[in-house]
């Protein structure tokens, strides 16, 4: 009984050792979200940090309400694809798992 205990926790070790390199692999990766056609582009990693804020040059001369609106709904655009793209990055690590309770921040 005593190694199977042992096992388990080195596996479980390995799999805390696994998810910690994901997620700096995680932290390295950009995605761009955008809104207006392509007006408003926003970039960030998937740890939510905002890299970058790109506006159309077009759009400086248009009202302020608009621009905030645009760049409010690129954020929105680029969490969204942050989401998927750690789902689809931790999908790998927890395949074929049933643990009961385990809540991944993904």
């Amino acid at each position: 009984m005593k190694g199977g205990i042992g096992k388990i926790m080195q596996q479980a070790q390995q799999m805390q050792e696994t998810m910690r390199k994901a997620q700096e692999e995680l932290a390295n990766i950009e995605v761009t979200g955008s809104s207006g056609g392509g007006l408003v582009t926003v970039v960030m990693t998937c740890r939510h940090d905002v890299r970058k804020v790109e506006i159309d040059p077009s759009l400086i001369e248009d009202d302020k309400e608009m621009i905030e609106d645009l760049i409010a709904a690129a954020v929105n655009d680029a969490v969204r694809k942050v989401e998927k793209a750690s789902q689809e990055k931790m999908a790998g690590l927890t395949a074929g798992l049933n643990i009961p309770g385990l809540n991944l921040p993904f």
